[in-house]
């Protein structure tokens, strides 16, 4: 029914700084995997297997990443933006990759979930709407951190609240940033200016008394758009909260732990709770790591102590350290 998808990938990602200091969002690793990976694998479970991306913010990397040969054999292709166009403004320069009699998919590449994209994609075709949001319900004392949707008894946004505070909610259902779109939608988005979903296009919509339908998901979503969200989608997967077949887990009394087959792990060092160890990552004799994130190539040096870190890639670490988030190349002496 939908064969193609477009990945929003041209954020800058400051809210993840320093870790995107030297490669974009979409390329984090999440449990060693790029997070666009993990999208790439999840859209391929359902037959979606032509994937345009637009970039900006160090595209060259998603670029070469995937124009090189995808991780899964999908058919990838990528829109530069100069200048960033907003989020339909975005979807929009991706246009003459889409079919005008074919429904399309539109993710944002720093979404992790286990949505089951034929229900949802059923649901829209079923509504016979030009666009549909996918939501989900939170708890409520979460709702300042996303769009808030309110909707009437069949579905249909009535309503969009930005980031409300918790008594002004209206709801405690979310905008998770995948939508299902027919070809129309392009006629509600002008060309060559700044265009957003939120602000711009699904109110322009609802101005036009054209209905937009939701589908709510009970399976698990969560982006990693901040640090915070970075560590509790990691912790997700440490603790099968998220399920990703292609990640192996190591459990023991004393730790959950992913670790790539590169990494080296020295006699008589520590590791405890919650960790990621990269590849060629070396944790040495006597070192200690605690619910700590390492990416690729990190050396944790002799007697050393690391406690709730994020360290980025081709680091040294030569003194004991918590709490720190360390950006890419670094030497903590």
């Amino acid at each position: 029914m939908v064969t193609k998808a477009m990945i929003m990938s041209a954020g800058v990602g400051s809210r993840l700084d320093p870790l995107t200091k030297e490669i974009p969002k979409p390329l984090v690793p999440i449990a060693n995997i790029p997070t666009m990976d993990i999208l790439l694998n999840h859209l391929a479970k359902f037959g979606i297997n032509n994937v345009i991306a637009n970039t900006h913010y160090l595209g060259e990397q998603i670029q070469r990443r995937y124009s090189e040969g995808s991780p899964n054999k999908t058919n990838f292709s990528f829109v530069h933006e100069e200048t960033l166009s907003g989020t339909a403004g975005g979807v929009k320069k991706c246009q003459f990759f889409f079919d005008d009699k074919e429904d399309f998919l539109v993710l944002s590449a720093d979404g992790l979930t286990e949505l089951d994209l034929d229900k949802a994609i059923e649901s829209h075709i079923k509504s016979n709407c030009i666009a549909t949001m996918v939501t989900k319900e939170i708890d409520k004392s979460e709702v300042n951190k996303f769009g808030v949707v309110v909707t009437d008894e069949s579905g249909f946004i009535k309503e969009f609240q930005e980031k409300p505070s918790v008594e002004e909610a209206k709801s405690n259902l979310i905008n998770t940033g995948i939508y299902i779109f027919k070809y129309d939608i392009f006629k509600y988005i002008p060309e060559n200016t700044v265009f957003d979903f939120a602000k711009n296009l699904f109110p322009l919509l609802l101005e036009n008394n054209i209905k937009i339908n939701t589908y709510t998901t009970s399976k698990y979503w969560s982006d990693i758009g901040s640090i915070s969200q970075y560590i509790e989608s990691t912790v997700d997967i440490l603790t099968q909260k998220l399920n990703i077949p292609e990640i192996n887990i190591e459990n023991s009394d004393d730790f959950s732990l992913i670790k790539d087959e590169s990494a080296i792990i020295e006699k008589n060092s520590k590791i405890k709770g919650n960790c990621i160890i990269g590849k060629k990552s070396k944790i040495s004799e006597n070192a200690h790591v605690e619910n700590s994130i390492l990416w690729d190539n990190v050396v944790v040096d002799k007697n050393v102590s690391i406690k709730n870190c994020v360290i980025a890639s081709n680091c040294t670490i030569k003194k004991s350290i918590s709490n720190k988030i360390v950006e890419a190349n670094s030497i903590i002496n």
